[in-house]
């Protein structure tokens, strides 16, 4: 645990601890349906990590998807952008390299599939249920809306959903998440299991199904 705290740690990326041991909490737990784990935003890989530990300790996998080439607040002249991961021959961001150097310095390169492409299009395609959706990608409505109605219906009967940056308040940031998070509640088809800052976790509730 102590190595992948500290491969945690050392990746780029902003997920405080507290979050990412509450992820990898999750994760554990519900790598012990012998389902894929998968996330929606991989960035740089820093809550890969955990999810690929959880994985390989499990006998599973873990699946990242993202187009790497930013989120919105990532892009130049926003607050998280970050020239070190631009392109210079493109002049885009592209996250890809890094989080490639990221799950090889952490040894976990063997147990992750990196999906690069768009969210929704992935989803389109995938067919397998899935033990755990961690929503964490690009944090707009019409993002926010399309990875929960793309990936949320693939959660197995008593996997789980987390969603990332669910703030309550809109001083503390913004929404788009946070009614993601809602609509899942609203929905009777997931309950809350925990809430450590802006991280939900939800369960999927057994014999219960969509509209």
């Amino acid at each position: 645990m102590t190595d992948v705290v500290a491969a945690f740690e050392a990746a780029k990326g902003f997920m405080p601890l507290d979050e990412g041991l509450a992820l990898h909490d999750a994760a554990k737990e519900a790598a012990l349906l012998g389902l894929p784990l998968l996330e929606v935003g991989t960035y740089c890989g820093r809550s890969t990590i955990l999810l690929a530990d959880a994985a390989r300790n499990a006998g599973t996998v873990a699946v990242t998807v993202d187009h790497h080439r930013g989120s919105e607040e990532q892009q130049p002249g926003w607050e998280y952008h970050d020239t070190s991961l631009v392109d210079p021959e493109v002049g885009l961001m592209d996250t890809l390299p890094t989080f490639r150097r990221t799950l090889h310095a952490a040894g976990l390169e063997e147990y992750v599939i990196a999906v690069v492409g768009r969210s929704p299009q992935v989803a389109k395609v995938w067919r397998q249920p899935l033990g755990l959706v961690f929503i964490d990608g690009g944090h707009t409505d019409a993002h926010a809306s399309g990875d929960y109605e793309g990936w949320a219906p693939l959660v197995a009967e008593g996997g789980l959903l987390l969603i990332h940056d669910v703030f309550p308040d809109p001083e503390d940031g913004g929404q788009a998440p946070y009614r993601v998070y809602r609509r899942a509640l609203d929905s009777g088809v997931f309950e809350e299991v925990s809430a450590t800052r802006s991280l939900r976790v939800l369960r999927r509730v057994p014999g219960v199904f969509t509209a």
